[in-house]
């Protein structure tokens, strides 16, 4: 079916939409735990949300060197979340960032032979990995759902309220309707979601108006990476975890989109994450992987 051009934009705004959300909670768990400043905090996000870009076009790029070629995005890991805070809570933020470009140079490197393995990730397999990082995040999820932790208003049944309602009404459209309606349930559900909460003046455009339009990524913003043995395996070990999430993404969309995966397709993808991993570690973002919930929508 051939889509107009604002169909297809819809469905992109979309993606990212539900990439966002994991997007920016990584980087401010990890910084509220690093006791991060403000200013930190917010190169941060920033760096990560363009980095989250880099690393789907590096992915959606399929050629002889890097990319699966299939509809995925990118986003930081949150297997990475404890690590990080560890590393950066005993060595510092110099250190996290030496053990993920680590990380990344090792993925790059066994990513010809990682899909050789395939064999030994069924579906039971890497199905059981994505299920199990996604009820890690639920604790996140009702967090947020309650008002984010911290929050004065935190776990106020108008929160409550305002969760569920628009939880509800993406179910609802996901459910009576078909066609564009349905594939844009939950970037309807957000839309009327953020419209309710600025009714209940529970949005703040401030912070938004008084940004600057411009943000230049900053070359190891923390300072030159520091590299420690203990770091650098706990970080190859994550990546690893995420490789393997990634294939069981990877298959799914496969199966999704009627293609078959080859085993240079296959390196194609995990080289295309260890060159964003590397990116990250460069400009001081986060790991990256492949993100399940865009396979969702």
């Amino acid at each position: 079916m051939k889509m107009k051009w604002w169909q297809v934009g819809s469905l992109g705004i979309q993606h990212v939409l539900a990439m966002y959300a994991g997007a920016i909670v990584v980087p401010l768990i990890v910084g509220g735990a690093l006791h991060l400043t403000s200013e930190q905090l917010t190169y941060l996000v920033a760096i990560d949300l363009l980095t989250c870009g880099i690393a789907t076009f590096l992915q959606a790029w399929k050629n002889k060197w890097f990319g699966i070629g299939l509809p995925v995005m990118l986003g930081c890991t949150f297997t990475a979340v404890g690590p990080m805070i560890a590393i950066g809570g005993q060595y510092g933020m110099p250190a996290v960032y030496g053990a993920i470009l680590c990380a990344g140079a090792v993925v790059v490197l066994i990513s010809p032979y990682f899909g050789k393995l395939r064999t030994l990730f069924p579906p039971v397999v890497t199905g059981s990995v994505v299920t199990i990082i996604g009820l890690t995040l639920i604790p996140a999820a009702v967090n947020n759902m309650a008002g984010g932790q911290g929050a004065k208003d935190f776990g106020d049944p108008a929160n409550l309220a305002l969760s569920f309602g628009v939880l509800a009404l993406i179910i609802l459209l996901y459910r009576c309707f078909t066609g564009f309606i349905r594939s844009i349930s939950v970037l309807l559900g957000m839309a009327a979601g953020t419209f309710a909460a600025a009714m209940m003046g529970k949005v703040d455009w401030t912070p938004v108006a008084e940004a600057s339009w411009l943000h230049w990524p900053t070359l190891f913003y923390f300072g030159a990476p520091t590299f420690h043995g203990s770091a650098v395996f706990t970080m190859v070990l994550v990546a690893i975890v995420s490789l393997v999430e990634s294939t069981g993404v990877y298959f799914a969309l496969s199966d999704i989109c009627r293609r078959w995966l080859t085993d240079n397709d296959l390196a194609g993808g995990y080289r295309a994450e260890g060159l964003a991993i590397i990116i990250g570690g460069l400009l001081n973002a986060f790991p990256y992987t492949t993100y399940s919930q865009n396979v969702g929508l």
